[in-house]
């Protein structure tokens, strides 16, 4: 699985480039972090890894990818539902029983720390456990390509951390994650960090 980028420039009206000639290649099981700061790009190149936008100027193949699945900044959940239900409820999308959906989406919460929080209301979920709600969601999903946009904007220090510790999770083996952060925490808890403001192809 592989996502490359060739060439990519990326400009919005009236504004100079964001990336000029831009080129990686993203591979099944890596963890990667996007860092910068504010206005460096980074959900932009998110949107162009989605295919939601098109960029100006090259091209972006997508190899084996068919599902992508993303984790927002301000995590967004259904208040009366429970943690278990919004893990359960993409395996049930699937196809797969409700007894198998929640024994599975069980371990998913043990896996992320939240099993004792498993039928509490998601309006009773902190920040970072909500965050952490999120990325066991999109596991439950089975996407090929996941973006995770800036998860510990939000969140005070302790809940940060219990997050990084998370992050390193997420892959499977063969999802390819980005993260998008100007965390410098968040960033070292990924596999390979891809700066874009120092990035070759990039504009200071």
């Amino acid at each position: 699985m592989q996502v490359k980028l060739t060439g990519i420039s990326h400009v919005f009206p009236g504004t100079s480039d964001l990336f000029h000639g831009l080129s990686l290649t993203l591979t099944g099981g890596e963890l990667v972090a996007l860092t910068g700061p504010s206005g460096s790009g980074k959900s932009t190149l998110l949107s162009l890894l989605a295919g939601w936008e098109a960029p100006t100027k090259g091209v972006i193949a997508w190899d084996g990818v068919r599902t992508v699945g993303w984790v927002f900044q301000n995590p967004f959940g259904v208040p009366g539902r429970s943690a278990v239900d919004h893990v359960a409820l993409p395996l049930l999308a699937h196809g797969v029983n409700r007894k198998d959906a929640t024994c599975q989406a069980m371990e998913l919460l043990e896996r992320f720390g939240l099993v004792a929080l498993a039928r509490r209301d998601y309006a009773m979920l902190s920040g970072g456990e909500a965050q952490r709600l999120m990325l066991a969601r999109a596991v439950a999903k089975h996407a090929d390509l996941l973006l995770v946009d800036e998860p510990t904007a939000q969140l005070d220090p302790t809940a940060s951390d219990t997050v990084n510790r998370v992050l390193a999770q997420v892959t499977d083996g063969t999802m390819i994650t980005v993260v998008a952060t100007h965390n410098p925490e968040t960033a070292a808890a990924c596999g390979k960090i891809i700066d874009l403001i120092h990035q070759p192809g990039v504009l200071p």
